[in-house]
Order: C-alpha cells, then structure tokens, then sequence
C-alpha cells in the first residue's frame, strides 16, 4: 500500500476532494474500492479519457480496488454538455459501444483472470444498465427524485449556462439522479466508498454522496468520499486531445498507432512536464531528469519521445509501438523503407502531405509530385532543390531534375516517399 494522495498530488491531478484526512485514512486503512465512469456515446475512448483510466489505475497500483462503470443506461442519456443537447443513440448502437469500451479499458486494469481466484484488488467491470433498465418510473420518482431539490439542481453551473441558452431537456436534467444512484448501487453492491472524475464532474459526484446519506445513513461502509482530478489545458489555448483532424481516439481503426504516436510525440515544450506527470508511470526521479533534459536540449525531444512510446505500447501494445518508431525512422532516411508493411506506410503517410496519382503511365516527373505534396512551392523550386542535392525519392538522392517516379518504385504497389532535406516529408499514393 503506497499513499496514493501523496502521488496524486506531486503529479499535479488532485483538484478537490471532501474531506482529505478522512480519506488519507480510509486509503491507509484499505484496500478502498473506488469507482469512475465512462458513458458509452461512442465506440471508442479517447486521450481525454486517459486521465481518469490512469488514475483508476494508480489506485489499482497502490492497493486498492477500482470498479471501471461503462454506463449502459446512462449512456442512452449521455451527460448533459454545456451548450446543447446529445444525440440520442439506439439502444443497440450504445450496447455495442459498452462492448468496445469494455475491451479497451481491459487493457489498463487488471481484472480476474478466467478461472482463477479473485484478488482483494482486482478490478470490477460494471454496466449501470443492470439495474437502470429494471427500475420503474415511480421507483426513480420515489425513491431517488424525492431527495432531490429542484433549487440546487437550478444552481449546478451546467444547468444555469444551459438555462441562459436554449434550455435543457428533462432527459438531460434529469442525468445527475441517475449518476448520483449508480454510486448509491455501488456502495451496497461492493462497499464502494470513492467516486473519481475530472473536476467538472464534482456537482454529479457530490450529490451521489448526499444520496448514499439520505437512502443509506452511510450504513454499513461509513461515509463516502469524493476526489476529482484537474482537467487538462494546453498552454497555446487550445483544446487537450484535438487535432485538425478532430479527437485522438484509442481505437486504432479510427486513430492509427502512428497518428496517436505522433501526437504526444508533437507535445509543445511547455506542456510535456505536465503530461509526463499525468499519464506515465515513470518515477518523479525518471520524470525530473527527462524535464532536465528538456529545459537544457529541447531539439533533442527526450521528453516527448519518452511520453509517446509509453502510451503507444500502453494502448496499442509494445508490437505496434516498434512498428511506428520504425517508420517515423525510416521516413527520415535512418531505417529501411521497404521494411515497413502496408498499413503501417500508410498510416504515416496519413500524417504527411500527400500528392494522389490515378496513373503513372510512363512516369510522373518527380518534379511535379514535389510541387503537388507541396514541399516546395513550385516546379522551378523543386528543380532547385534536385540540384541542389535536397530531394530523394524512397530515401534516395534524386540527382536528375528530370528523374520520374515508375511503378517499379511504389512499395506495396502504391506508395512512395518524397523527402526535401532532412525534416520535410511527403507521400505520393496511387489511387
């Protein structure tokens, strides 16, 4: 049992908790089962999720039980947003989101293995649709609304901006009961005693704890506690997780290992001490020297290297992370080119300016597929640049200004890679 208060802190996630000196002890007194949630209103996480997927896992790694909720009935919901309302889903679209969202989260907490005896820590996989769906109108009315004021609900900030908009639904308005009772579930179920979430969630999570007291009398496990984590900000302004291409996502079929590599690889400088705290599992020592390192070369991206092959072998495996340092090699003229396999070229040419051919016939002069990828501004720079010794084709040396890309060099039948000096990449693909 290590104090995991103690390592939240230090990491910069702990943002507020209600009482913690009772909940340093009942932590050293535990094992603390805990849970988070994770509403189904897509078919994948992504990073934004990771903060808490990590944290559950932290209390895992400090000897406690977490219980990963993927909410099935609340999903059908989804948490209010700030500006408007979610798009319902079917219920079979939103249980085959639970399904995907399961698997994932199996990947970063230890469960039971099949057929073997349960640990006192091992991790929970729970669906509030268990006991959402089997509950009646006049139930939810009596026995969880009627605990409820129609003020302080008024008064949640999510609510008010709402309010000050277009309104909010009773669907919606009604989210914070069905959260708050999955925590009263979980407190009978399995002596839950610990809700964690981003710091925007303290409204939901704290009326769980009011209704745990009000049903329960916080018998027979005593109080129930709350802990939210700081929500992540970039220092440019702009939103954590997005990309011009919209969220990274956990699935690789919809963000590659290469393109989610290459996104904490991207890390500004004045970022990646934060993130390095809040999604590795490096010592303060290992994360220290790497902020060191930072601050005396940056060119040198230790950090950010560092940052992104734990969470590329973390997500996606140690397989796939090797796959993808050796294609961002390669690109660059340090690795074999032809070695890297079809999905993996392209995933990393998905990242790249690319110019698309329907044909090649005899030849498309490597000329134009320079000024179509757009490394250089036009035909008369790309001859310069072939003159100058700064361009190469599959890495190499394009020394003729009228060299022109035939089959015989596509790799897999359809790629190529054009390279002008050392940094700047593009891919040419037959379509």
């Amino acid at each position: 049992m290590t104090d995991i208060i103690d390592e939240l802190e230090w990491r910069g996630l702990l943002a507020q908790t209600t009482d913690l000196d009772e909940l340093r002890k009942a932590l050293a007194d535990g094992p603390v089962t805990l849970y988070c949630g994770f509403d189904p209103t897509a078919g994948s996480l992504h990073v934004g999720h990771l903060t808490q997927i990590l944290t559950l896992a932290r209390f895992q790694r400090a000897g406690h039980r977490p219980i990963a909720l993927v909410g099935g009935g609340t999903g059908l919901i989804g948490d209010p947003k700030p500006t408007a309302e979610r798009t319902l889903h079917s219920e079979e679209t939103v249980a085959g989101y639970v399904a995907a969202i399961g698997r994932q989260l199996s990947a970063f907490l230890r469960f039971t293995p099949e057929g073997a005896a349960p640990e006192p820590t091992d991790a929970i996989m729970a669906d509030n649709g268990e006991w959402l769906r089997s509950m009646t109108a006049i139930e939810m009315l009596r026995d969880v609304g009627k605990h409820f004021s129609i003020n302080q609900m008024l008064q949640r900030e999510t609510v008010k901006a709402r309010l000050d908009g277009d309104g909010m639904s009773y669907t919606e308005f009604s989210y914070v009961l069905l959260q708050s009772y999955d925590y009263v579930q979980f407190y009978r179920r399995h002596g839950c005693t610990l809700q964690i979430g981003g710091s925007d969630q303290w409204g939901n999570i704290t009326a769980g704890l009011e209704l745990i007291r009000r049903m329960d009398g916080n018998e027979p496990h005593g109080p129930a506690h709350a802990l939210t984590t700081n929500l992540l900000t970039k220092a440019d302004g702009t939103k954590f997780g997005k990309t011009e291409g919209g969220s990274v996502w956990l699935d690789p079929e919809l963000t590659t290992p290469y393109a989610f590599y290459q996104f904490w690889f991207n890390t500004d400088d004045r970022d990646v001490a934060r993130y390095l705290r809040v999604f590795s599992f490096r010592s303060q020592e290992e994360i220290e020297e790497l902020e060191r390192q930072t601050e005396e070369r940056p060119a040198a991206r230790a950090a950010q290297r560092a940052l992104a092959e734990e969470l590329t072998s973390l997500v996606h495996g140690e397989e796939e992370c090797r796959k993808v340092i050796e294609a961002s090699q390669a690109l660059f003229g340090r690795a074999d080119l032809s070695a890297l396999d079809a999905r993996t070229l392209d995933a990393a040419l998905a990242e790249v300016p690319k110019a698309e051919v329907s044909t090649l016939g005899d030849g498309v002069p490597v000329v134009d597929l320079l000024a179509d990828t757009g490394l250089v501004p036009s035909k008369s720079a790309a001859r310069r640049a072939i003159q100058e010794g700064g361009a190469y084709l599959n890495n190499t040396k394009v020394t003729d200004v009228d060299a022109v890309l035939g089959a015989d060099a596509l790799m897999h039948g359809r790629y190529a890679v054009l390279r002008r000096g050392k940094r700047n990449i593009g891919g040419v693909v037959l379509g």
